[in-house]
């Protein structure tokens, strides 16, 4: 063990200091990051190492009184330990987070709302805004400047940002700013798009998955808004195209006194599920939730107060219900992982005609043999007399409320990579680390191999997950 050098070591404070002069505000009593000891040992550790240049002028205050505040042996650092992450240890890092504009069809969403930039700006991070990324969601360049953040072209967002956040997974044009060296923080639903993950793991890139991010009881908390908000949209997407005059049936879901309502069919009683069961039974349908956990449907019938009926799924099940729905929502999910084909092009033939249906799982793929993505601007297609809707990011077309929604939610796993850096983070955060699906060119998130038929590398064999 030796000593670091302790001219090389104050040459760089200065210099770090002049950059940043928030890193000099240096309180003794404040709880230090996880990575180390308190911040007296360190500055003892640097009055060991400089007895004689001592902190530059205007730099670090009193290491002498430091000293006097807590006594006991000072820290030894190794030979690569260097001044620059002597100071990380004292304070948190700068770190440069970008959010780019979404580019995708009818995507009006942000990674990030003003107020989150706020966040992390007050944390001493740098924010760097992709001009005109908020307008789809009402939010300026002068909003986010007003936040702190920095308006930058679309070069800069991506190629100065070392934590880079988007809502949507990155089109084919996008591929050439992946990069190494560079965590994107978004949706992916890459078991479902092999030539993204194949770009993703060439790039060297770090991606980690909002939709993957799973707690210890399996919740997916950065999913769970989005499949709120798409599941509360089906059936009024389901509703409108019923109508006559847009290919429908010509039913009016809630009915009338003397004619009866809808029946609306839900396959899977997760989040998307009951939240379109809200709406649905809001709207006045009959409603049916097909599910495989009888622990679940106790707990939907109790929350939804007997309102809905509850069947056990299976294959003949669901031939069977088909056969009288008018909407069928498809609200399945295998988190990370291709969706089951759980509706044939056979059994279409057994709905009734001009049925809809709404097909939420399209993201990972879908749910019904005939599902292809499809977009706002052009939502609807008819395959076999039935009209499929499967529009890929639902949520998108309520911006505000989603971008609030997921900005909610994906903040304080933002701050964490922030402030701890992603290795530290995912490290004390399991949840986080399901999260990453690709790091230094290895896919490391097991259903996305599975689905492509790749190599698949626990994600402990590329990073230490044990806390520091």
């Amino acid at each position: 063990m030796a000593r670091h050098d302790a001219t090389a070591a104050w040459a760089r404070v200065a210099a770090l200091a002049s950059h940043a002069a928030w890193l000099w505000k240096v309180r003794l009593n404040e709880a230090p990051p996880r990575s180390c000891c308190t911040w007296v040992q360190i500055l003892e550790a640097i009055a060991d190492a400089a007895p004689g240049p001592g902190p530059p002028a205007g730099g670090v205050a009193s290491v002498t009184s430091a000293r006097s505040v807590v006594r006991g042996p000072a820290i030894i650092c190794d030979d690569d330990y260097t001044a620059g992450r002597v100071l990380q240890a004292i304070v948190p890092r700068v770190l440069r987070i970008g959010v780019a504009k979404e580019i995708k069809t009818d995507e009006y969403r942000v990674a990030l709302t003003p107020a989150g930039a706020r966040e992390l700006v007050l944390k001493g991070h740098e924010v760097l805004v992709e001009t005109t990324a908020g307008d789809g969601s009402s939010w300026s360049d002068a909003d986010y400047e007003r936040a702190g953040a920095q308006i930058v072209s679309v070069d800069d967002a991506w190629s100065k940002a070392e934590l880079l956040l988007k809502v949507k997974e990155p089109i084919t044009s996008e591929y050439p700013r992946l990069r190494e060296g560079l965590v994107l923080f978004t949706y992916l639903h890459i078991a479902a798009d092999e030539p993204l993950t194949r770009a993703l793991a060439d790039s060297g890139i770090t991606a980690v998955a909002y939709e993957t991010v799973e707690t210890d009881d399996r919740r997916l908390p950065l999913l769970a808004p989005m499949s709120e908000i798409a599941g509360r949209l089906a059936p009024q997407a389901g509703a409108y195209f019923l109508e006559k005059p847009l290919g429908g049936r010509g039913l009016l879901l809630g009915g009338v006194p003397g004619v009866a309502p809808g029946r609306v069919l839900i396959l899977g009683g997760g989040i998307v599920g009951y939240n379109a069961a809200i709406i649905a039974l809001g709207l006045g349908a009959q409603v049916t939730i097909l599910e495989r956990s009888i622990d679940r449907m106790r707990h939907l019938d109790e929350i939804l107060s007997g309102r809905v009926s509850l069947v056990m799924s299976s294959t003949l099940q669901i031939e069977s219900s088909i056969t009288e729905a008018d909407l069928v929502i498809g609200a399945v999910l295998i988190p990370g992982a291709r969706a089951p084909k759980l509706v044939t092009r056979a059994m279409l033939s057994e709905m009734k005609p001009a049925a809809v249906i709404v097909d939420v799982a399209i993201d990972q793929g879908g749910s019904f043999e005939t599902s292809r993505a499809t977009t706002h601007s052009d939502p609807v297609y008819v395959v076999d007399g039935i009209t499929h809707y499967c529009v890929a990011n639902m949520p998108g077309g309520v911006p505000i409320t989603s971008t609030k929604a997921l900005t909610n939610a994906t903040l304080p796993y933002v701050e964490a990579i922030a402030d701890h850096g992603l290795a530290r983070a995912v490290a004390c955060d399991r949840a986080l680390a399901r999260g990453v699906n690709t790091l230094d060119g290895k896919i490391t998130y097991e259903a996305v191999a599975e689905a492509h038929d790749l190599e698949f590398t626990p994600l402990e064999d590329v990073l230490p997950l044990t806390p520091a």
